[in-house]
């Protein structure tokens, strides 16, 4: 990506996938560790986020858990009763989803990469759509101007009201800001925005992207 003819003020980034290992990554080792079959989960996600019910927040238990608006315990059960119905496996509902969040692991490299931009002035913001978790926020103060999860503020990505949320709070345009994401629907909600997107497969590009964008070092 070329550089914009005045540098970005502002750098945006999601947390699961960017700031932890790939989901992916921890997907595999949760499911195998629940015996579900990854297929079976994935056909169960089909169902959830296809177009037919894109429209339709209140059946949809992922847009529901992630805006706030279903608990996770509530979430847990559906989840289950998924597995059964789809591919007949059974799994323990309760604290399935905390099961799951022990597979994120810390991705240093990038979280260094958020804390040098800052000290070079850059405003930083953490953007998040949650699953009720719990995030590991020793650091954050030092990390970020402005955290968003999408639980607490009742919005989700990739929904244009919670990226100009996060813009209105760092008090910058969208196309003075950099987001980072790993699911490139999300990216493409923001670049549709006119902020600048950078879809992070690995620190190095994501990094090397970054330096191009923003006209400065981070290593």
């Amino acid at each position: 990506m070329p550089a914009t003819e005045k540098n970005p003020i502002a750098l945006i980034v999601d947390w699961g996938g960017v700031l932890t290992n790939g989901l992916d990554h921890m997907l595999t080792n949760w499911t195998g560790q629940e015996n579900i079959d990854l297929e079976v989960y994935y056909k169960v996600f089909n169902q959830w986020l296809g177009p037919e019910l894109e429209k339709e927040l209140r059946i949809n238990p992922v847009h529901a858990l992630e805006t706030g608006e279903m608990s996770v315990p509530d979430f847990e059960v559906e989840l289950a009763h998924a597995l059964l119905t789809l591919g007949n496996i059974k799994v323990n509902s309760a604290g399935l989803l905390e099961r799951m969040f022990q597979f994120f692991e810390h991705a240093p490299d990038m979280n260094g990469l958020v804390h040098r931009a800052r000290k070079k002035g850059i405003k930083t913001a953490l953007l998040s759509n949650s699953w009720g978790n719990t995030y590991p926020r020793h650091g954050w103060d030092d990390m970020f101007d402005e955290v968003v999860i999408s639980g607490e503020v009742g919005m989700r990505k990739p929904d244009a009201d919670i990226y100009h949320h996060t813009l209105d709070l760092l008090k910058v345009k969208p196309e003075e800001s950099v987001f980072v994401d790993d699911l490139a629907h999300n990216i493409k909600a923001a670049t549709d925005l006119g902020m600048i997107g950078v879809l992070h497969v690995d620190y190095e590009s994501t990094r090397e992207e970054l330096e191009i964008i923003f006209n400065q070092k981070f290593d």
